[in-house]
């Protein structure tokens, strides 16, 4: 499985944590940036990323940022991403079952690298429950489709 990852700065340490925590699991990863601490723009990382899933290079993709918000923000601009901010492998789990998230967002302010890996365990290896679940999703789709 391919797996798109990004930060910006303020997540580049949760990020790097991340790569070699996927590598350790024998996932291999696409970093689309960034590649340091020093101050930078989410949008120029989450970017990219969201669309390498979009496109189906990657499989799935992880975005950090300080808050997590503005990285769900950015990807959730994409056509057809469906992100989601888990701060717990509870809500990473629902993400998956209920929305088929196909982007993992986490805050590194809140999320600190044991629970990151935790959250991404369960994210990963969760599926799409499907059924009413799926309705909505249709419906989401439909409205990118009209706009």
């Amino acid at each position: 499985m391919q797996i798109a990852i990004a930060s910006d700065h303020g997540g580049f340490g949760l990020k790097e944590e991340i790569k070699k925590y996927l590598g350790k699991k024998g996932l291999s990863c696409q970093d689309f940036g960034c590649g340091s601490q020093e101050s930078c723009d989410y949008p120029d990382f989450g970017f990219p990323a969201a669309e390498s899933v979009r496109d189906g290079k990657c499989e799935k993709g992880i975005l950090i940022c300080k808050s997590g918000m503005g990285m769900s923000m950015v990807a959730n601009k994409v056509k057809g991403i469906r992100a989601a901010l888990c701060h717990t492998p509870e809500i990473a789990r629902k993400s998956r079952q209920h929305n088929n998230a196909n982007i993992l967002v986490m805050a590194a302010v809140v999320v600190g690298p044991d629970t990151a890996k935790e959250i991404i365990d369960v994210w990963l290896t969760t599926g799409f429950e499907g059924g009413r679940h799926q309705r909505r999703l249709d419906k989401i789709d439909r409205y990118e489709e009209d706009k």
